[in-house]
């Protein structure tokens, strides 16, 4: 019962971390190839779409804290259906093209930093290296996270901080006015193009149920990580805008970001930079094949999230651990990376414009704000449209694997369901089905707390608040504790509650006729 809960601090690092992985440093190149000094512009609005998806996983995330996030609030909202099913396979689908542009931007990097240039041999090997390394390693049960990672996020973001206040000293600030700028539509798909480098705040709704003060903590999170990776892309792209001419850009798209801190700090940017792109991405695969893709695997082969894991094939390693390395390989290897790019974005724009309908559908459960949940729709549909709409135009063979991963994963999951029988579970999470059999049983519980209260602090006054599923019970008293989070535990095992049960003390002193926090 004394498990650490997550806060606010953590679940932002898990947001930002998740964001600023790899696509940064991978697509970055693209974005200035299209909006040029407009490009800025590009991560702006992107990231505006981002925070307003923020929102209706901040509201889900706290009516239904799963770890199956993503896919669980789409079975609340569609139900356990051949559609919910389709888009949990997308979103796997999604996670492995994100794991190639990953992949593909360490293989970039990788070559340029040790070989002097992109060579493509070299690249390759770079891919496979990666993937197959973190595939061995997670297989091992190596997995760093915790505070490691927390180090992990404020160092790339620390290198990336220092690019930003130093390139502003040496670039030409005139490649960033208006006549520098690309067309209008070309500005919005250098920003939905890249919409990938945004993805990563949704991992948040995972880890969900081990927040603590969930009903201040997850909102705050949510909006605070997002926020300060728009703000963190803004000014990197603009920095990059300065330094790069045209022609740069378009020779060293692949690694622009490397290229783009040479002016301000030499080869020593260069190697800094190009050593920060090592470090995010290989986090980023790490993390990745561990976590949210293989929690998508395991629902897609189970219905739900089993209680143990599923059958090893080699020693602690996974079936799906196995399969998600060679597809994020092979799709790395034979893809290139506008079309791994604009597979992503169009994937999770899918995703998110489903999330925010499921929200819709369900706003009377999470008590939301309407116009914002619409204004969410309108914005994911609305970069969806341009952004096919732009490449039918300009280069329509870029939708050709974005068609294929679309019609591809539907075709599979029907045959997959028909072939296997299997399907989504009415949850997919044991947790949440426990918290709201628990939340319709919470007078009997609040009950059992109260009396376990009174016993602790016999003048102990108590108040409840009802944010479903969470019920918050407020205590004020005028003896002493020690520890608060084991003082809650203790009172919710005597109260027979487990540690996943939405029941949240809060201690209050009170000092003569004044209460304090």
């Amino acid at each position: 019962m004394n498990e650490r809960k997550l806060n606010f601090w953590d679940v932002v690092a898990i947001g930002v971390g998740g964001m600023v992985g790899g696509g940064i440093f991978a697509v970055l190149g693209l974005t200035l190839s299209l909006a040029k000094g407009g490009a800025p512009i590009s991560f702006l609005l992107a990231g505006l779409v981002a925070l307003l998806t923020s929102y209706s996983y901040a509201k889900l995330s706290l009516r239904y804290p799963s770890e199956g996030g993503t896919v669980e609030f789409l079975i609340r909202a569609f139900g356990n259906n051949l559609f919910t099913s389709y888009l949990n396979t997308l979103l796997l689908a999604s996670y492995i093209i994100m794991l190639a542009l990953y992949s593909y931007a360490f293989g970039s990097y990788a070559s340029a930093l040790f070989t002097g240039s992109e060579i493509g041999v070299a690249v390759k090997i770079f891919i496979v290296g990666v993937l197959f390394f973190f595939g061995i390693i997670n297989a091992l049960g190596s997995y760093i996270s915790g505070k490691s990672e927390d180090i992990m996020v404020a160092l790339k973001v620390g290198i990336l901080l220092l690019f930003v206040v130093i390139g502003f000293t040496t670039g030409d600030l005139s490649r960033l006015s208006p006549e520098n700028w690309s067309k209008l539509v070309d500005i919005l798909t250098g920003g939905f193009v890249i919409f990938l480098a945004y993805e990563g705040f949704e991992l948040i709704a995972n880890a969900s149920h081990d927040v603590h003060d969930p009903q201040r903590v997850l909102p705050r999170a949510y909006y605070t990580a997002v926020s300060l990776v728009i703000v963190l892309y803004v000014m990197v792209s603009a920095v990059a805008a300065a330094n790069l001419t045209p022609e740069e850009v378009e020779r060293y798209k692949d690694y622009a970001l490397a290229v783009a801190a040479k002016p301000a700090l030499g080869h020593f940017g260069f190697v800094l930079i190009g050593i920060a792109a090592l470090l995010s991405t290989a986090s980023a695969i790490n993390a990745t094949l561990y976590g949210s893709s293989r929690i998508s695997y395991l629902i897609a082969k189970f219905g739900e999230l089993p209680r143990t894991l599923e059958k090893k094939v080699w020693k602690n390693a996974t079936e799906g651990l196995l399969l998600i390395v060679v597809l994020s390989a092979l799709f790395a290897l034979f893809t290139d990376l506008e079309n791994i790019s604009m597979a992503g974005s169009v994937g999770f724009l899918l995703i998110f414009t489903s999330v925010n309908v499921a929200h819709f559908i369900l706003r009377k459960e999470t008590k939301s704000n309407v116009l914002l949940i619409l204004l969410a729709i309108v914005s994911t549909v609305a970069a969806s449209v341009i952004l096919v709409t732009y490449n039918l135009k300009a280069s329509p063979n870029v939708l050709r694997g974005t068609a294929v991963v679309l019609f591809g994963t539907l075709l599979f999951e029907g045959s997959y369901r028909i072939l296997r029988g299997v399907n989504l579970r009415r949850y997919v999470d044991w947790r949440l089905k426990d918290i709201e059999e628990n939340f319709k049983r919470r007078e009997e519980h609040l009950k059992k707390l109260q009396e376990a209260i009174k016993r602790a602090f016999p003048d102990a006054q108590v108040e409840v608040e009802e944010l479903p599923p969470h019920v918050r019970i407020n205590v004020t008293t005028s003896r002493d504790w020690k520890d608060e989070k084991k003082l809650e535990s203790k009172l919710k095992e005597e109260a027979g509650l487990e540690k996943h049960h939405t029941f949240h003390l809060k201690f209050r002193k009170r000092h003569g006729t004044n209460t304090l926090r």
